[in-house]
């Protein structure tokens, strides 16, 4: 058996994928022609697989992608080979999640707004006096509450796309007290801390009743575009729409132009149609938006766990056992 690396990996990772591989030959191909020349007899390949390097190959059973999205790495000739084709989902989850939720307490407690104001050294509370506690000699009470200043507790937030990051996402939701509300076109189930599990064409309702919506679907064909200004209008005025899944889904016009109408609160985005972001994108501007570079599944521990999600499916591989992170290539993922 033989395993096909390209673009080649480093000294100190090669030997582990060497060991993990046990008697199976490990070819690091130090460019595309090495590669082209050994993946005749490939059974595997780990990497990024071109047109002709599968047309090339003539036993290949397994390619390992290196990365969890794959809009960018399946192509027609990929989709119709009888390889299994296996993925790195399920490395962010947790991570990404933590991001989710960077957003939705800057959000709900304003210090997107403070922060802005703290560079200027301004004391001036969101709300002004509307908000404050007044004591009298009964309880405790809010006065002319405006809702400037939020609580997560009880309010609803709906998924988009419960898969490993959608339910790392859910999860954090209901320690907050949170209403969680889901939607994905394969999970039946409910997991704990959801409520409600609905199929796509139940987006609108969920649109409706969210507070704090929250994309973590992958781009697919199905997904693309998901999201114009028809979809915004849907909402709440008050809702903050999040975006950690991938910037194809949102329609960034439109969703420019319904922030400028008022349609929804703001925006957490840390993925774009096009990135980076241009300087002069309108979306630089808005007070009520939050933008991140692409960082939300950065993290020193995701480069530790990639390699044992590499080194796990090698070693299955030669033990002929089923695979991880196995996807539909027609589907992507």
């Amino acid at each position: 058996m033989k395993l096909v690396i390209h673009p080649p990996v480093d000294d100190a990772r090669l030997a582990k994928i060497v060991a993990a591989a046990e008697d199976m030959q490990v070819v690091n191909a130090p460019d595309e022609p090495a590669a082209l020349a050994n993946m005749p007899d490939a059974d595997a390949f780990f990497g990024k697989i071109t047109p002709p390097l599968l047309a090339a190959a003539e036993r290949l059973k397994w390619v390992q992608a290196p990365t969890a999205s794959l809009e960018h790495y399946v192509f027609p000739e990929l989709v119709e080979h009888p390889c299994q084709l296996t993925n790195m989902r399920g490395l962010f989850s947790d991570v990404i999640a933590d991001h989710v939720f960077g957003f939705i307490t800057c959000f709900a407690r304003n210090f997107h707004v403070y922060i802005r104001n703290q560079l200027e050294r301004r004391w001036q509370p969101v709300g002004g006096e509307s908000e404050r506690v007044v004591f009298t000699t009964g309880p405790a009470y809010v006065s002319a509450m405006d809702r400037a200043h939020r609580t997560l507790t009880e309010a609803t937030l709906g998924i988009v796309g419960l898969g490993a990051i959608g339910q790392e996402v859910a999860k954090r939701g209901a320690a907050f007290g949170m209403h969680v509300l889901a939607l994905d076109p394969m999970v039946t189930q409910p997991p704990p801390g959801v409520k409600a599990v609905w199929k796509p064409g139940r987006l609108p309702v969920l649109l409706a009743v969210s507070d704090y919506l929250v994309i973590c679907a992958p781009h697919t064909p199905d997904t693309a575009k998901m999201f114009g200004r028809e979809q915004f209008q849907l909402m709440k005025p008050t809702a903050y729409l999040i975006n950690i899944g991938r910037g194809a889904i949102v329609d960034l016009t439109d969703l420019t132009a319904a922030l400028e109408a008022g349609e929804l609160a703001g925006a957490g985005l840390d993925v774009f149609e096009e990135e980076p972001l241009p300087a002069d994108h309108p979306l630089w501007g808005m007070p009520n938006v939050i933008l991140t570079p692409h960082v939300a599944g950065y993290s020193p521990l995701i480069a530790e766990r990639h390699l044992a999600v590499l080194l796990a499916n090698v070693s299955r591989f030669r033990h002929y056992e089923k695979l991880l992170n196995v996807v539909n290539k027609a589907t992507w993922f």
